[in-house]
């Protein structure tokens, strides 16, 4: 006989909030946090929005791709940058962000700005051809959510500050949710996260743990 095992339900651990919507609010939860269940503590991240650039394998030109500065519209995920033009110290790329989408198009050695990113692909000594390409990884997570953890990163989620309202996947990209973020009697046993250091933040923002 198969056992299947219902996971936590929407709402399941709240037992009183305050009128209307005042104890609620609409969040973004970080892409790199995964599959999260309803009833997870969550931490708002106060410290990221970093990038990091790497030049794909087999890339003819040896030009280099500079600091990327990330900006509050740019999302977390792999975009990636193709040249599409080749000419002489020079040529033109193009830039596509983690769900697939364009975000611009830029010329090599003039400053890119689009979609949160702010970047030079400076020219090499060996000019590109059309194909060579780079990644960006980027954590453009400031002002994001992910799962409390209180040994965690000291960027934001050592401190909880809300729980979630119905299960998330986060897996691929960003995803909108509703959080429970003030004013609250919730049951701990329903909780998924909670330790001492948690409920404590919690009964700050006026949500009682019994």
């Amino acid at each position: 006989m198969t056992i299947l095992t219902q996971g936590a339900r929407t709402a399941e651990f709240l037992l009183s909030e305050a009128n209307g919507q005042r104890s609620r609010e609409q969040i973004t939860v970080n892409a790199m946090a995964g599959k999260l269940a309803a009833g997870t503590l969550l931490a708002k991240i106060t410290a990221a929005n970093a990038a990091t650039p790497s030049a794909a394998g087999g890339n003819t030109g040896n030009g280099t791709l500079g600091t990327v500065t990330v900006g509050n519209d740019a999302i977390t995920g792999t975009y990636v940058l193709t040249i599409t033009a080749a000419a002489a110290n020079g040529g033109e790329f193009s830039v596509v962000d983690p769900n697939g989408d364009a975000v611009g198009a830029g010329e090599v050695g003039v400053q890119f700005s689009a979609g949160g990113l702010t970047f030079t692909l400076a020219d090499g000594s060996t000019d590109f051809i059309v194909g060579d390409a780079f990644t960006i990884a980027v954590n453009a997570g400031l002002g994001e959510w992910v799962a409390y953890d209180d040994d965690g990163t000291n960027d934001g989620r050592r401190a909880a500050t809300g729980i979630l309202y119905a299960a998330v996947d986060a897996t691929e990209a960003d995803a909108q949710a509703a959080v429970i973020v003030r004013d609250a009697e919730v049951v701990g046993a329903k909780l998924t996260g909670l330790d001492a250091n948690g409920q404590a933040d919690l009964l700050a923002l006026g949500i009682v743990v019994r």
